[in-house]
């Protein structure tokens, strides 16, 4: 039997990771972030609740969520400020998922980056894990799209952007909304529960999501790669 490399799949052309939860250990930061803002704005809420809620959501369909909640209007700059208090924060508590850095350079297909995140915190994020030049310049953003994760639209575009066919593609997720995304475009998604954010129960969520496969340690995902079907059914 032949053997297959590890890092390539032939029923595959393109990894797409998740930057927040995936490459960055980052959601409990941007959490904290999104609470204090919100709280600040008169909507009382803790960093575990916003995890809770909104893990994998786009900073502006959360703003929308709470938006029809409350039936007021958040501040224009709602999402700056979201994005400054979570840059603060970055700074000085920000760093890369334990080895995800070999794990990118051990997969010998291409790669790029989908993330909910606005391009200045998915640049920053990756910046300050020293993962930025692994993954530039093929990275995308939510902003480029009208409609964030749970929709497929984001994983539409970086496959289009990277000239993939969405059935080629192989998605990186630790959200269900980003599960959600990843088969709604027609991709295998492959579930990663190793962020301090996970809780007991995760990888079940993913699974039940439609996650082909989960995994926790980052080490063992170029096998997972070479091994993945190219439909999770």
């Amino acid at each position: 039997m032949k053997k297959t490399h590890q890092g390539k799949n032939p029923n595959f052309d393109l990894v797409i990771f998740d930057c927040d939860g995936v490459l960055v250990d980052s959601e409990v930061i941007s959490c904290r972030a999104h609470a204090e803002t919100l709280t600040r704005h008169g909507y009382p809420i803790t960093a575990e609740q916003v995890l809770v809620r909104f893990l994998g959501v786009s900073d502006r369909e959360a703003r929308r969520s709470i938006e029809r909640e409350i039936d007021r209007k958040l501040p224009d700059d709602f999402e700056q400020q979201v994005k400054a208090a979570t840059l603060k924060f970055y700074e000085g508590d920000l760093q890369a998922i334990a080895h995800v850095s070999d794990a990118i350079g051990a997969i010998r297909l291409p790669k790029c980056v989908a993330s909910s995140g606005t391009p200045e915190k998915i640049r920053h994020g990756l910046t300050c894990a020293g993962l930025y030049d692994q993954l530039a310049p093929h990275i995308f953003s939510a902003t480029q799209v009208d409609r964030g994760k749970p929709a497929p639209d984001l994983f539409l575009f970086a496959a289009e952007q990277m000239k993939v066919q969405p059935a080629q593609c192989l998605v990186i997720e630790d959200s269900v909304p980003g599960v959600t995304g990843g088969r709604a475009a027609g991709m295998t998604v492959l579930g990663f529960h190793g962020g301090s954010h996970c809780q007991p129960g995760h990888a079940e969520l993913l699974r039940a999501a439609g996650a082909a496969v989960t995994f926790g340690d980052m080490r063992t995902l170029p096998e997972l790669i070479a091994r993945a079907g190219r439909k999770a059914d």
